[in-house]
């Protein structure tokens, strides 16, 4: 038999994940040294080996990976015994969440006003970020919920440490100037694909802080071989509109945008793209009252 300390299993969870002890040491706001000191005493606590030299740095062993694993399930599990003690406590706390604008907008304000005046022991902190910036966010324990989103075409790889919560999806389309779209005929449109090659000598519109939309735009455009010259990126969807109108590119948007004079969003199917918005937190934390709170809210919004 042995004994551990749990709180130590986080370093060596956070090395499996990140690779290095520096960025260990980044996400838990400590040094390189206390992270290897932490998962040396781990070692000892174990009686086994957890670490092996890896040129520069240092790699887990067997034992360390199958440990490492473990430890995942554990923390959720200590995370989960902690917040749900007293599961008929009020919702009371600050939640932290960090969102794209659309998910803000749409989802999380209406909640918001909700709780100020049904919960008002509920504050919510709002972040503005792209998907990527607010999971490393999450992992960081930085903030407790991210509001996320990716295309149907190109898939988040989301690993087990984050809980996931579908909140909404919406078709895209291909934002042209509505004179193009008149030429190229609406009520024959091609297949998604070759919409696109309908603009291949266009200059294309991406995002500037996501690469999903580049990513799906290089996947539609390979089946008709050609590759979008993407030379403006912006991730305000108004101003893909402005760049649009102005006749400097094209871009994908919402089929759902409100119309404006002069723009036209082509439908893409065959395949379809459809736009997906998640709610993800750390596994083992939605159990908090407060967050819980806000997660059910969002349900019932679906």
């Amino acid at each position: 038999m042995f004994s551990m300390e749990t709180r130590r299993l986080q370093y060596l969870y956070e090395l499996s994940r990140t690779g290095s002890m520096r960025a260990v040491a980044d996400v838990l706001g400590t040094t390189t040294s206390t992270v290897s000191q932490q998962i040396a005493q781990l070692s000892r606590e174990v009686g086994v080996k957890l670490l092996a030299p890896d040129g520069r740095g240092v790699r887990l062993t067997p034992a360390g990976r199958r440990l490492a694993e473990h430890a995942r399930g554990i923390l959720g599990a200590v995370d989960a015994a902690r917040l749900d003690l007293d599961p008929e406590a009020a919702p009371s706390g600050t939640v932290r969440v960090a969102g794209f604008a659309t998910a803000i907008r749409t989802t999380l304000m209406p909640i918001i006003q909700q709780l100020a005046s049904d919960h008002p022991a509920v504050q919510i902190v709002v972040l503005e970020l792209e998907p990527a910036e607010a999971l490393q966010r999450l992992a960081a324990d930085d903030i407790d919920l991210a509001l996320t989103y990716d295309y149907n075409l190109a898939p988040d790889t989301i690993g087990p440490e984050v809980d996931t919560l579908q909140l909404w999806s919406t078709p895209w389309g291909l934002g042209v100037p509505a004179a193009d779209a008149a030429r190229l005929g609406a009520g024959a449109l091609p297949e998604a694909a070759g919409v696109l090659a309908a603009f291949r000598e266009r200059d294309w519109i991406g995002n500037s802080r996501n690469i999903a939309d580049e990513t799906v735009l290089r996947l539609l455009s390979s089946m008709t071989g050609f590759s979008p010259r993407v030379r403006h990126h912006a991730d305000s969807l108004d101003l893909v509109e402005d760049l649009v109108l102005a006749g400097m590119g094209v871009g994908l948007l919402p089929e759902n945008r409100p119309a404006r004079e002069g723009l036209s969003i082509l439908p893409l199917h065959r395949p379809d793209l459809q736009l997906r918005a998640f709610a993800r937190t750390r596994a083992g934390r939605s159990a908090w009252p407060a967050l819980a709170l806000v997660l059910q809210k969002m349900r019932e919004l679906r």
